[in-house]
């Protein structure tokens, strides 16, 4: 019996492994106006490094308010438009 639940207790962590790694790698989901976000915390913010002053796709990975890793990706001027006149 204590075989058993070994067994099904190591099967558990290992789906939810493999289910948090497709999380982690999962495409981000594209911003639409209006989409609501439901940031409960940032976990990160990601962005291409460029020195020219253009339209960049960033993305933001977050926790939402029911606990879930959420990826979504949109535009935005780069950093160095802060620095051009």
């Amino acid at each position: 019996m204590k075989m058993r639940n070994v067994f099904l207790l190591g099967c558990t962590l290992a789906l939810t492994t493999l289910s948090a790694m497709a999380q982690a790698e999962s495409k981000p989901v594209p911003y639409r106006y209006g989409m609501p976000m439901d940031i409960q915390k940032v976990i990160a913010m990601t962005e291409p490094d460029t020195r020219e002053c253009k339209v960049i796709k960033a993305e933001i990975k977050f926790l939402d308010n029911a606990g879930e890793v959420q990826h979504v990706s949109y535009k935005k001027l780069s950093e160095a438009c802060l620095f051009q006149n």
